[in-house]
């Protein structure tokens, strides 16, 4: 993950996703994202992310400029030994076609239907507005049919000062936690066919309950280095994940059903491609 509006080189993927009982929107799901940024572009860049959301709006975008260290807190808790890597919103009126703002080092561009993007472009400041394929807007309109789309538009100068990405939303499906990761970096459609090389980290977040979570070196419980304050609601306590590096996957995005972490499954990672189907991930391909 992820997709770029033009040539770029994306590593140390972390993705998160995991479901809360958010005590004012209720049954949610959250997804973090963070990568090691670097711009092959002359000009400004942007990466595209399609989210799996029932509806989304910019105050589903949670400011962690001040939490910066969340998800590597999250990748340090399943894996101890390893090195360091808004507002809210209420369930209102659907949100407009497009929406545009800033959020962090980005110009974010929030659309329902991505072929929309290209005419709010003139909202972006010039050093920011990336310039993009429709071929890959019109990807994305045919393969995620209905799901919001952010681009987030960023320039050389800001590539690698990104705080972690943490958004929420209600969920498409309540059986599947999906953590979007269908990958391209060179501004072109994804192939969706093809295979794409992995560098991720994918954290799931987990319940405290049953202890399997909670051995007695306590691998998995999350002790986050700044206190979380309002985005304590929306954080795991305890999360799981698995490492894929070094080798090749089919390009789609990430998937574990909602019965597997509750029943603590998590083991069971599938892939899930364009076209709907779910591929269980036996192993990490080399090619």
């Amino acid at each position: 993950m992820c997709v770029s509006a033009a040539a770029a080189h994306f590593s140390d993927t972390v993705l998160y996703v995991g479901r809360v009982d958010h005590p004012v929107f209720g049954h949610i799901e959250v997804v973090g994202y963070q990568n090691t940024a670097i711009n092959l572009s002359r000009g400004p860049n942007a990466m595209l992310l399609h989210l799996p959301a029932v509806t989304m709006s910019p105050r589903n975008f949670l400011d962690t400029t001040a939490n910066r260290e969340i998800l590597a807190d999250m990748v340090r808790a399943v894996a101890p030994s390893s090195a360091s890597y808004g507002p809210m919103a209420s369930y209102g009126a659907p949100p407009a076609q497009v929406q545009v703002f800033e959020h962090d080092i980005y110009t974010v561009v929030l659309a329902i239907d991505p072929r929309s993007i290209p005419a709010a472009l003139d909202m972006v400041p010039p050093h920011r507005r990336p310039r993009l394929r429709r071929s890959l807007l019109k990807f994305y309109a045919n393969a995620y049919p209905g799901y919001p789309v952010a681009l987030c538009c960023f320039d050389n100068a800001d590539a690698r000062k990104a705080a972690p990405l943490l958004l929420w939303y209600p969920p498409r499906d309540p059986n599947w936690l999906v953590a979007p990761a269908i990958d391209c970096h060179t501004g072109r459609a994804p192939d969706p066919n093809g295979w794409v090389s992995v560098d991720h980290h994918l954290i799931v977040g987990v319940p405290m309950q049953p202890t399997r979570y909670r051995p007695e070196s306590e691998q998995g419980v999350v002790h986050y280095t700044q206190p979380a304050g309002p985005l304590g609601a929306f954080l795991p306590h305890c999360v799981a994940g698995r490492t894929f590096t070094q080798g090749h996957l089919p390009n789609g995005d990430f998937a574990v059903a909602t019965a597997d972490v509750q029943a603590g499954h998590l083991n069971r990672v599938y892939r899930r491609l364009v076209t709907g189907a779910l591929q269980p991930i036996q192993a990490v391909h080399r090619v």
